[in-house]
């Protein structure tokens, strides 16, 4: 079935408002994927509890879909090297490593986590911790991780990591960290609220003043087969 799908190129960043399965399929290959999975985490969260998360908060959210094995052979099959955010909801699904990256929030709050994992392959790197606290961060997705961090993970990456892929793009962290660091990246995204939101802070990333990228020459939207 040929299904349509929003693609636009800001820059080196190509992004798609589609199934990532879809995207997926239609890769070759790509240098590393860094991504933060969705993996039903309101079922977690309201175990034995009727509390109800902020934003649009329920089981049918597109961000919150619980994450499917065959999309994690994918991403794998496609890249040299992984950094999986969220990596011990989804364990059962990966191979055994002895990379973590370790995101220490330095907050004591009883109803949050102190820390956040996330599952690394494909190259020989320690386990490492980078200390940030999140207090303050102006969020416009539920699972958004600070730019500082994403900055961080990619840097640790092999410096042939030169094209980084987001299957699950979100509100485009990665790709705004890409374009900071002159990296290629390919995001995908399902939601349409969160792909605009995504195109949006990508092209203001290209229009800050920084030392490492230049503005992007042109800004291509178009309608896409597949």
């Amino acid at each position: 079935m040929i299904e349509q799908f929003n693609k636009k190129v800001i820059g080196d960043c190509t992004l798609y408002n589609a199934d990532c399965v879809d995207v997926l399929s239609s890769i070759s290959s790509v240098d590393a994927v860094v991504t933060d999975p969705p993996y039903g985490l309101e079922d977690w969260n309201n175990r034995g509890s009727n509390k109800k998360r902020p934003f649009d908060s329920n089981k049918t959210a597109l961000w919150d879909k619980p994450l499917d094995k065959k999309i994690i052979s994918m991403m794998q099959e496609i890249s040299k090297y992984q950094i999986f955010w969220g990596a011990n909801y989804y364990l059962d699904f990966l191979k055994r490593t002895k990379q973590m990256f370790i995101w220490n929030k330095n907050i004591r709050n009883m109803h949050f986590n102190d820390c956040e994992i996330a599952w690394c392959s494909g190259w020989k790197e320690a386990s490492r911790v980078f200390d940030f606290s999140p207090q303050g961060l102006k969020k416009v997705h539920p699972t958004q991780k600070p730019l500082q961090l994403m900055k961080w993970c990619i840097d640790k990456l092999p410096k042939n990591a030169e094209t980084i892929l987001d299957p699950f793009m979100g509100s485009g962290t990665t790709g705004v960290a890409c374009a900071k660091l002159g990296k290629k990246f390919i995001g995908v995204e399902l939601d349409p609220k969160y792909f605009q939101i995504a195109c949006q802070r990508i092209e203001k990333a290209y229009q800050e003043p920084d030392l490492f990228v230049s503005p992007p020459t042109e800004i291509k939207q178009e309608v896409m087969e597949l």
